[in-house]
């Protein structure tokens, strides 16, 4: 379901695939109902909303993108009705989901959109074990377009693209794939909050980031996290693979409504950098692996939100794989 905004390369990875697994395939062409909405809008207030790079708001570029991405969730599920009766078959389809963990955790999707759907398959699954996935069944089921699809930069693709501006989901977010995994773990298994999430992150990342620079990492995160936490209540189904899942219904029942400007968390976060500021670092090296089996399970046992500030990763002979308001 493609807009003005889909790259061609996207089309023809979308073609390709399904014509190596056998699907049926149809490209849509979401403009002419994404133009009649804006029209619509347009003749209710006289104004006409642009995207950021046309000199627009971020409400407005917020609500263009937002605009495809609903529209596509309404066709999903009039073509799941209709092509059965078209095809002069019984029944109707399932729709799909395709939002991962890490996007719901950091509420990277839009309420009511191509993310709702009546079963989502890789809802509770992390973004690097996705792609590994995804090299996995390009080496070992023959289907070449994975290996395509998995090296593409992730990217919705709800913005104009242009010479100097490409749309990318890690620079939407703020932060990267890798880092929603660690924050995601820390969070559910480990139970942190803010400050103790600081202060195990400062540990892991030593050497590697400031103080202040991991406060504000993990500020980021838990604004977006709290703001976007009621997005939880109304996810699709799905299949849990990952442990740290943020999904409200039946994995993770913490309050969907914070303050989201977490003022005790956030002062005292602002305490320790500024302590740690006016000492000398702690002479620690730390593994910037994320939490371990032993991890979780030392947690378990002894009940500790985070491992011992001094204690580095313990070796384990287990394998881990690796659109927004």
């Amino acid at each position: 379901m493609g807009s003005e905004n889909s790259s061609e390369d996207t089309r023809t990875r979308s073609s390709n695939l399904a014509k190596q697994i056998g699907a049926s395939h149809l490209d849509v062409k979401i403009d002419t109902v994404v133009s009649s909405l804006v029209l619509l809008f347009s003749s209710l207030t006289g104004k006409t909303p642009h995207y950021k790079v046309d000199g627009g708001s971020t409400a407005e570029n917020l609500a263009l993108q937002n605009i495809q991405a609903r529209v596509r969730m309404v066709i999903a599920y009039m073509l799941a009705t209709l092509l059965p009766w078209v095809r002069s078959k019984p029944g109707f389809f399932l729709v799909l989901g395709s939002a991962n963990v890490d996007e719901g955790l950091r509420g990277y999707l839009t309420k009511y959109d191509c993310s709702s759907a009546d079963i989502n398959p890789i809802g509770g699954i992390s973004k690097q074990d996705l792609r590994a996935f995804l090299r996995w069944g390009a080496e070992n089921l023959g289907y070449s377009a994975l290996e395509e699809i998995e090296a593409a930069p992730p990217t919705a693709e709800l913005e104009p693209i242009r010479k100097n501006y490409t749309q990318l989901d890690e620079v939407d977010m703020g932060m990267t794939y890798e880092e929603l995994s660690l924050y995601g773990r820390l969070r559910k298994i480990f139970q942190c909050g803010p400050v103790s999430m600081f202060q195990h992150l400062c540990h892991r990342w030593h050497g590697r980031l400031t103080p202040t620079e991991v406060a504000t990492k993990v500020k980021d995160f838990f604004c977006y996290y709290s703001i976007n936490r009621h997005k939880m209540t109304t996810l699709t189904p799905s299949y849990h693979a990952e442990n740290y899942s943020p999904e409200d219904n039946r994995f993770d029942h913490r309050q969907f409504l914070y303050n989201t400007w977490w003022p005790w968390q956030f002062r005292k976060v602002d305490e320790e950098v500024k302590k740690m500021e006016q000492q000398k670092p702690p002479s620690i090296i730390m593994s910037t692996d994320e939490p371990t089996h032993a991890e979780i399970a030392t947690k378990h046992a002894t009940g500790l939100g985070v491992p011992a500030a001094a204690a580095g990763n313990v070796s384990t002979a287990g394998v881990t794989l690796s659109g927004k308001a």
